[in-house]
């Protein structure tokens, strides 16, 4: 059984998403203090966290951080302010998605289940569409049993997005991860990047979208039919 771990402040807040996951067949753990949760999740492990951002002890961000330097647990974070920044700050530090207050339980339940689909995507090619591959010795990707070579900075672009399935990277992510010795390029030079990328496997399957962009925010994969 999935355990989810709660970790608000606000009690009825917190009840009532036990609630709806519990009636959805989840088991849940619950933590209103942020350092206590932090300590315990890093004891004993669960399978998804509910991370609110504004919590006594430790806060969510710090929270988020920490854990992921040793974990890879989907986490949603949740927050009452809604303004850009704390969104993107949100996903640059590991979250795979963010909801805002205030919001219907079952949102949040439905959004549960859709970071757990995206996120228990295997790099197993036997359970990849279209037979994509991603060779990295050979820095080159196949689909459909054709082959396109990849530049060093299109590999470690693909292979940082192809890895991590739905999660959305800023400009600014993705430029620490393409560039070993951390040069300093715009934001037209990673978009230039993708574009390039883009090419390349649309002329190796014009039928299906693997890079998106994701207005405002950056770039994910996902393995999608056009229309």
């Amino acid at each position: 059984m999935t355990t989810v771990a709660i970790v608000e402040d606000e009690p009825k807040l917190s009840a009532l998403l036990n609630d709806y996951l519990t009636a959805e067949g989840y088991n849940t753990v619950r933590f209103d203090d942020g350092t206590i949760a932090l300590e315990q999740l890093q004891r004993s492990p669960v399978d998804f966290i509910l991370l609110d951002l504004m919590l006594p002890g430790t806060d969510g961000m710090s929270i988020c951080k920490e854990l992921r330097k040793t974990s890879t647990v989907p986490i949603i974070m949740i927050t009452a302010r809604v303004d850009e920044i704390d969104r993107l700050l949100g996903l640059e530090v590991g979250a795979d998605d963010y909801i805002c207050k205030p919001f219907s339980p079952r949102e949040v339940v439905a959004r549960v289940k859709t970071v757990l689909r995206r996120t228990s995507v295997t790099d197993s090619t036997a359970k990849q569409p279209n037979g994509f591959t991603l060779d990295e010795l050979g820095a080159s990707v196949t689909i459909n049993g054709n082959e396109s070579p990849l530049t060093s900075v299109e590999l470690n672009l693909l292979k940082t997005l192809h890895d991590n399935p739905g999660r959305i990277f800023n400009r600014n992510q993705l430029m620490t991860r393409i560039y070993a010795d951390s040069r300093i390029v715009s934001d037209r030079t990673i978009d230039s990047h993708v574009k390039k990328l883009r090419q390349k496997l649309e002329a190796l399957d014009s039928t299906t979208q693997y890079i998106h962009s994701v207005y405002g925010i950056g770039y994910k994969f996902e393995i999608e039919p056009y229309g």
